[in-house]
């Protein structure tokens, strides 16, 4: 898609209405963050008022929750359990169904299911950044993943920078926060303060541009376009979070046979939140149902992970049978060998795992005690280990 100027525009608080229902207008699909279940949640939005006003998240290694702002702010918080990529990858896919008529088949796939035009709001720049990664895994490459891509290509990206960073937030370190660069079709910064509550504007594609156009705006003043600079430069200053990726890809082939991963076992439950909250993480199996009478069959791709017991089962038997085995696959795969299959890390630092870990594992820490305690090992590859 072709980049835009950086020209900046001011739109007002109810212009996040006016967009919520100029898209709704041209029939697709609004969503965005919500209130739900004590966390904050992407779903459908048909108003402004469903967005989390007056909310903030506190977070913190294996804990979430929600706080009450007296204020107006619209997308005062940082990331909740779900991203993007539920909308993109679905976490349950039908693959096919076939019917038996008589003696005939009929197989079908998917021709049925209708394809969304979404409107995605109040999308993070980490987050921006990890859908650019499953771009590569999932459209980006020789095995293509039809849905995906169609899915992707229709799909209109308004992001918002980020204002409020969490406690487990460490993009700054990774590149990817907390102002997006590119990847949106729109760009939002959130001011507010006792004298105004405004947003500033940019386009990223032709067609954010001409969303633009429709929406009530005006060029964005030099006091209104410094104070937008401050909220990302006051956010990047309060992310406390830091890790230093250089070098961890050796560091990890380097030391694949390490004890410390015997320690990380033993604190690791294999529960699998860390994949699951990941906007990332890709790892499916699939399923072949059929319903009593023998003549409709389905066959259903689900999201699975690398920590389950079943992922790594291969004729007979589990090749990555015990915790520790396990936890090691998926950060070696996350910093490391991601590296080498797709260009990229794995990682765009959210800190979703972080926090949704039952007993507060922590990536950046596991990955440079590795570094500190490290005493180079052969390679997996040397060891005929996948």
């Amino acid at each position: 898609m072709k980049e835009q100027s950086t020209q900046k525009y001011f739109l007002d608080a109810a212009s996040i209405d006016a967009i919520i229902q100029t898209s709704m207008a041209d029939g697709c699909t609004v969503v965005g963050p919500v209130v739900r279940d004590g966390a904050i949640v992407y779903d459908t939005v048909k108003t402004a008022s469903d967005l989390p006003i007056g909310w903030r998240d506190e977070q913190k290694a294996k804990s979430y929750r929600l706080v009450r702002n007296d204020d107006k702010a619209m997308f005062a918080y940082a990331v909740g359990p779900h991203s993007w990529k539920r909308f993109l990858f679905p976490p349950t896919q039908r693959i096919f169904r076939s019917q038996r008529t008589g003696k005939k088949f009929e197989i079908n796939t998917n021709g049925e299911q209708s394809t969304p035009h979404y409107v995605f709001l109040g999308v993070r720049p980490c987050e921006v950044a990890a859908m650019a990664i499953q771009d590569r895994v999932l459209s980006g490459g020789a095995y293509i993943d039809d849905r995906y891509k169609t899915l992707r290509e229709r799909a209109f990206i308004i992001a918002v920078n980020c204002g409020h960073p969490a406690g487990m937030c460490f993009c700054a370190s990774m590149g990817t926060g907390p102002e997006v660069k590119n990847g949106f079709d729109i760009a939002l910064t959130e001011v507010l303060d006792e004298k105004a509550h405004f947003f500033a504007a940019e386009a990223g594609t032709v067609r954010g541009e001409q969303f633009l156009a429709r929406i009530p705006h005006r060029p964005l003043e030099n006091d209104e376009a410094e104070k937008a600079r401050q909220v990302v430069a006051q956010s990047r200053k309060r992310i406390a979070k830091s890790f230093d990726p250089a070098n961890i890809k050796e560091v990890l082939y380097e030391n694949f046979e390490h004890p410390y991963w015997d320690e990380v076992a033993k604190r690791c439950i294999s529960c699998a939140n860390c994949t699951l909250v990941c906007p990332t993480c890709f790892c499916t199996t699939v399923e072949d149902v059929t319903d009593l009478t023998g003549d409709n069959a389905e066959r259903w791709r689900r999201w699975d992970s690398c920590f389950t017991l079943d992922f790594s089962y291969i004729h007979g038997g589990t090749i990555r049978s015990s915790v520790r085995s396990r936890y090691r696959q998926w950060i070696t795969h996350k910093l490391a060998s991601w590296i080498d299959q797709f260009g990229t890390s794995g990682c765009v630092g959210c800190g979703r795992c972080i926090t949704w870990c039952p007993v507060g594992i922590d990536i950046t820490e596991e990955a440079l005690t590795v570094r500190n305690q490290s005493s180079p090992q052969r390679k997996p590859q040397e060891q005929g280990v996948a």
